[in-house]
């Protein structure tokens, strides 16, 4: 199982369209097995869902998410755990744990205000 975390200083980065790097956990056995820090080099939005599918990663914690972005996961059967603050680190071990406090919707809501027709 592969988790991985938006990511900025040790922290969930809280724009998931605009994250720029990602902390990838592999899990086994229920236990952090290795955890890596890799840059999403400039992709965004709902371009990440298949950046995250592409590299075997089965569930998502982040902060803020739009629903368009919450869309691509879902179809591309990632988990999410959105709404998350902290340590990324303390927030996969609480997900393994199942005391992890997150949302399964999206809460990014400013982007319904973006395209609205003038």
């Amino acid at each position: 199982m592969k988790i991985a975390a938006t990511y900025e200083f040790g922290l969930v980065f809280q724009h998931f369209g605009h994250t720029e790097q990602f902390k990838i956990y592999d899990i086994e056995n229920g236990d952090i097995r290795d955890s890596r820090v890799i840059s999403t080099n400039g992709t965004g939005h709902e371009a990440l869902a298949d950046f995250l599918k592409d590299l075997g990663v089965t569930a998502l914690i982040c902060g803020g998410i739009g629903g368009g972005a919450k869309a691509a996961l879902d179809a591309a059967g990632i988990t999410i755990h959105a709404g998350v603050t902290g340590s990324t680190d303390a927030a996969v071990k609480a997900l393994l744990a199942g005391t992890l406090a997150y949302s399964s919707e999206a809460n990014c809501s400013h982007h319904d205000h973006e395209h609205d027709a003038h």
